[in-house]
């Protein structure tokens, strides 16, 4: 058995140390993001379960291309583009 002691975060501890609302708390809870415990009529989450998600939450990098738009075409004549590195001509 671990000698560690538990630390338990209210949802307001543990919303201001994710940097989100309590609301938006409860949603990670409640789609099985985050586990909480319900002790009585209080819920109360791990530190290291907080700690871990965001671990998880870690963005890669190169995975964000999604959010950028095409880029757009300078308008110029395609057909004289000397670019081509293909091109007999």
């Amino acid at each position: 058995m671990s000698d560690t002691q538990i630390v338990w975060l209210n949802t307001e501890t543990a919303a201001k140390r994710l940097g989100i609302t309590t609301r938006t708390l409860y949603r990670f809870i409640n789609e099985g993001g985050l586990a909480a415990y319900r002790m009585g009529r209080v819920i109360r989450v791990k530190q290291d379960d907080v700690d871990a998600f965001i671990e998880r939450s870690r963005i890669e990098p190169g995975t964000l291309g999604h959010l950028y738009p095409d880029p757009v075409s300078t308008g110029g004549d395609e057909e004289g583009d000397d670019s081509d590195a293909d091109s007999d001509s």
